[in-house]
């Protein structure tokens, strides 16, 4: 039996050789390959308009909210009226304040809003998603403290259909015995 050859050549030299063995056969052969994909994670970039406003939709159930924010007094507009007439429970209020609270940036940033379809409820939901999504939009790096919170998720409960043969959606009719 002929003794083997050995070298000490590390793994990841080993690996190195193959990839760009593989790379040559396969433009040899015409196959275009994609470059690689780096380790960083995605960074994300500021999008802010020529009006140095950030926009993002916000959807809770059936509403959907259009917002823009800017650096301003912390104003928040909803259908041209004022948050605490617009949402006059002070739930909603502090629903729609939740995402400036949870970033430090209480009162730094005016918001206006057009929200249409659902409930005052599902309104409140849909604007907190959208200022949500447009403080990240603007600041990046809150992207992080705003999705531990999970304010980035849109949340998908919807009222369920309403089935045939039933009264609601599960519902029955009322049994009858006689």
């Amino acid at each position: 039996m002929p003794p083997r050859k050995t070298t000490s050549a590390k793994l990841s030299d080993i690996k190195a050789t193959v990839k760009e063995k593989a790379k040559e056969e396969a433009k040899d052969q015409g196959i275009v390959v994609a470059p690689e994909a780096s380790n960083e994670p995605p960074k994300h970039e500021r999008k802010v308009d020529k009006y140095g406003r950030a926009y993002a939709t916000g959807k809770r159930k059936n509403a959907i909210a259009r917002v823009w924010i800017k650096p301003g007094t912390g104003k928040i507009l909803v259908n041209g009226r004022e948050l605490k007439v617009y949402f006059a429970r002070p739930v909603l209020q502090m629903v729609v304040n939740q995402p400036f609270s949870v970033a430090d940036r209480a009162s730094q940033f005016d918001v206006e809003c057009l929200v249409v379809g659902g409930g005052l409820s599902g309104q409140a939901g849909a604007v907190k998603h959208g200022i949500s999504k447009a403080l990240t939009n603007f600041e990046p790096e809150l992207r992080k403290p705003l999705k531990l919170a999970l304010f980035l998720r849109r949340d998908p409960r919807v009222v369920e259909r309403k089935k045939y043969g039933r009264a609601k959606a599960r519902r029955r009719f009322q049994f009858s015995k006689r």
